[in-house]
């Protein structure tokens, strides 16, 4: 029996129509659209932001003023995952998830074949627009796919990440000069051509926003920011509001991660070498502060998006979303980047403000970040192809169904790494390892505690791992697992 139920797309039209009579939640003062009028989508994207990395998660000493406010005026997803990557470039499955609404293995087995996808009309802006959207785009894009034939208005197409300087790397040492100065704009990376890339992307949505205004249809706007992906590049401003003694070593700080070999996460992972081996308290610090800092530059770069919204009459009819592309360890478990499977790099904030949307609410039902696609698809009134494997969030948004779609959620990593969640339990694996770790996620959110070698954990671990089983053949995972784990099955 399939963990993912279908739904009826036909059921959008009436939730559409709840959703647009209930009022807005962006402004006290805004009034609720003229029914029957199609809202405009605002989705804000960042790169390597860990769900933690948000003030109003509680979990990081942070200050994010402006996702803090679209925490409090929405509705927020605490639990959404990206399901995993088949590179080491996680963010480019990621994103070619996003765009096609595939899922893991299919969006693999399509990466390469974009351009029919492109020409079947199925990418996500051409389904906006066929629903009568402008459809516009900034930023990172990182997908095998031509912009410029999917997007009505493109503006500064980024690659997958700021070109790197050589002493961003195995830094910093212990009683050494340190190597790399994150306000150093000459050391271009974000400061290439001038301008903090954060800002530039902020730039091109308040003019889009105000071109917007001169259109009379719906817009549908992709604004998707490079930060806070290394090189982690902050004005001295904010890097000035985290002192090293600021910055706490997190609790499952370690030298050394035990698999980091055999799950394709050790030394020579680019991701990886950002920081020295064996990890010290000190360079997770500095790291850590260079992270925070250019988080706190992406938030004020959010806001004066927010602000420009505001001020140009459409806010009141104009969804928005904030997430992820994925998360980032920066100093936890002994690991740096997102190439791994704990919560710090496969959940991702996720945040929904609109009209109708319940304020300050929040919902810990799993989701997946890409569920961003299919729902502003049911915004739109627009077709759902029958290959988008996620699922709106309208239903739950509007308190019809708080149920989740995914009673168990996959997370995935090359044939090194899998995982998989339910019930709040999670259980990881390395095959090449033959390594087991089982974390009660849901009372161990820092997951520093292993249960698979307790007794009595053995009859957990085979469920979780028949669930996974049973994911794997849903979404065409090849990877066998059975002859690894024979005490499993």
């Amino acid at each position: 029996m399939s963990c993912y139920p279908s739904l009826n797309p036909g059921r959008w039209a009436n939730l559409l129509l709840i959703a647009t009579l209930a009022g807005s939640s962006l402004s006290a003062d805004h009034h609720a659209p003229a029914a029957g009028s199609k809202p405009n989508v605002l989705f804000l994207f960042a790169d390597d932001q860990t769900y933690a990395a948000v003030r109003e998660y509680g979990l990081t000493d942070i200050d994010t003023p402006n996702l803090d406010r679209l925490v409090k005026r929405g509705t927020t997803f605490t639990h959404a995952y990206n399901m995993g990557s088949w590179s080491g470039a996680v963010c480019v499955a990621s994103r070619t998830m996003l765009m096609t609404g595939r899922s893991l293995y299919d969006a693999g087995a399509h990466d390469k074949k974009l351009a029919a996808e492109i020409e079947r009309g199925v990418m996500w802006p051409q389904l906006m627009k066929e629903a009568g959207y402008r459809t516009y785009f900034t930023g990172k894009w990182h997908v095998k796919a031509d912009t410029e034939k999917i997007f009505d208005e493109v503006r500064h197409q980024r690659p997958g990440m700021p070109r790197t300087n050589v002493n961003d790397h195995n830094r910093p040492h212990i009683g050494q000069p340190d190597t790399w100065n994150a306000a150093d704009e000459s050391l271009a990376g974000f400061w290439e051509g001038g301008r903090h890339w954060s800002a530039i992307v902020a730039d091109d949505a308040i003019e889009y926003l105000d071109q917007a205004k001169s259109h009379s249809e719906p817009f549908f706007m992709y604004a998707a920011f490079n930060a806070p992906h290394d090189p982690r590049q902050a004005p001295q401003e904010y890097l000035d509001l985290y002192p090293l003694d600021r910055i706490e070593v997190p609790a499952t700080y370690l030298p050394y991660y035990p698999y980091k070999e055999e799950m394709a996460a050790g030394e020579k992972l680019r991701d990886e070498s950002l920081a020295p081996f064996p990890r010290t308290e000190y360079a997770v610090q500095v790291h850590r502060r260079e992270y925070y800092a250019l988080v706190t530059h992406l938030d004020a770069q959010i806001g004066r998006v927010l602000d420009a919204l505001e001020e140009s009459g459409q806010a009141d009819n104009t969804w928005v979303f904030f997430s992820a592309d994925h998360g980032l360890s920066v100093g936890q478990h002994g690991l740096l980047g997102k190439q791994n499977m704990y919560e710090h790099s496969l959940r991702v904030p996720f945040m929904v403000v609109g009209p109708g949307v319940p304020a300050n609410h929040r919902m810990a039902a799993p989701i997946y970040l890409q569920d961003v696609m299919p729902t502003a698809l049911a915004l739109a009134g627009a077709h759902t192809p029958d290959h988008v494997f996620y699922n709106s969030l309208l239903p739950q948004i509007t308190g019809h169904d708080g149920e989740t779609n995914y009673p168990a959620v996959l997370g995935s990593y090359l044939d090194k790494q899998r995982a998989v969640i339910r019930d709040g339990w999670k259980l990881i694996l390395y095959p090449e390892a033959q390594a087991v770790r089982l974390y009660n996620v849901a009372l161990d959110e820092l997951e520093e505690h292993d249960h698979a070698g307790y007794p009595g954990s053995l009859d957990r671990q085979r469920a979780l791992f028949a669930d996974l089983l049973e994911l794997q053949s849903e979404l065409g995972d090849a990877l066998d697992l059975r002859e690894v784990y024979p005490h499993l099955r």
